[in-house]
C-alpha cells in the first residue's frame, strides 16, 4: 500500500467522526474560550443534557469510551459524560451509546485542566480514571490527573462522601496516588496491586470491561492496579500542608 495513499485514508476517517460527532445529541463540544471560563451545561447538566434529576459518573481521559458506556449500561439510574480532548477516540463510545438509545450517556470533549469549569459544586457523584498516562517524569509531575492540584478541581464539583477510582497499569502511578491520598490522610476504600491476583466481592465492572489500552498492558504482562477513594476534608489537608512547608 502506498503510504501517502494510507495517511490520507486515515485522516479522512477522523474528519468522517468529528463530523458524525457534530451530529450527535449527546456529544458537548465546546469552544476553548467556553470550556475554560465556563460552560454553559456547568451545574445544569442533569437538567439540560439529560433531562432529568439524576446523579452523574465521570469518566476522566475516557478513550473510547469503554467504562463510560458499560457503567451506563449497568446503572440507568444514573447519568455518566466521558471525558477526553481526543475526538476521534470518544467518537466509538458515542456511536454505540447512540446506536444503543442510551440516554444516560454522554460525551464532553474538552481538556482535563478545565474540568472545574465544566461542573458545578456537588454536581458529580463519583469519578473514573481508567489507564491515564502516568507522567513519570519529574518535571511532568503536575501534569498526572492524580496530582494534588487535580484532586483539588475534582473537589470543587464532587459531591461530599463521593469517591475516585484509579485504574492503571502503573505501579509507579498507583504507589505515587497512594502516597499523595495517605499523606493528605484522605480515606482510602480499597486498593490493590494486582485485582487479577485478587478475589473482589461486587467488583465485577473492574473485571468485565477491557479497555483498550488494558487489553494492550494485559498482553504485555503488566499487572491491573485499582485505588479507590475519597476527597473530603482535602481543603483542609493541603492547607496544614503548605503552611508546613513554609
Amino acid at each position: 500500500m502506498n503510504i501517502d495513499h494510507y495517511f490520507c485514508g486515515m485522516g479522512k476517517d477522523k474528519l468522517r467522526k468529528f463530523r458524525e460527532n457534530e451530529q450527535m445529541s449527546c456529544v458537548v463540544e465546546p469552544s476553548t474560550e467556553e470550556a475554560r471560563l465556563g460552560l454553559e451545561l456547568k451545574g445544569n447538566w442533569a437538567k439540560d443534557q439529560f433531562s432529568n434529576d439524576q446523579g452523574l459518573v465521570l469518566e476522566l481521559g475516557c478513550g473510547k469510551g469503554e467504562y463510560t458506556v458499560e457503567l451506563a449500561r449497568r446503572n440507568p439510574h444514573q447519568n455518566h459524560i466521558g471525558v477526553d480532548i481526543k475526538g476521534a477516540r470518544l467518537w466509538r463510545g458515542a456511536k454505540t451509546a447512540t446506536e444503543e438509545g442510551l440516554n444516560n450517556v454522554a460525551f464532553l470533549r474538552t481538556r482535563i485542566d478545565w474540568i472545574d469549569q465544566c461542573f458545578g459544586p456537588n454536581e458529580v457523584d463519583e469519578i473514573w480514571i481508567t489507564f491515564p498516562d502516568p507522567q513519570i517524569k519529574y518535571k511532568r509531575a503536575k501534569h498526572r490527573l492524580t496530582h494534588p492540584e487535580f484532586l483539588l478541581r475534582y473537589r470543587k464539583f464532587l459531591k461530599p462522601g463521593g469517591t475516585i477510582n484509579l485504574k492503571c497499569d502503573s505501579e509507579y502511578l498507583h504507589g505515587y496516588t497512594h502516597g499523595i491520598v495517605q499523606m493528605l490522610g484522605l480515606e482510602v476504600e480499597e486498593a490493590y496491586h494486582n485485582i487479577h491476583e485478587q478475589i473482589l466481592p461486587n467488583e465485577g465492572i473492574l473485571f468485565d470491561v477491557v479497555t483498550h489500552y488494558e487489553s494492550m498492558w494485559l498482553a504485555q504482562g503488566k499487572a491491573t492496579t485499582y485505588l479507590r477513594f475519597k476527597l473530603d476534608g482535602i481543603e483542609d489537608a493541603m492547607a496544614h500542608w503548605a503552611n508546613f512547608k513554609k
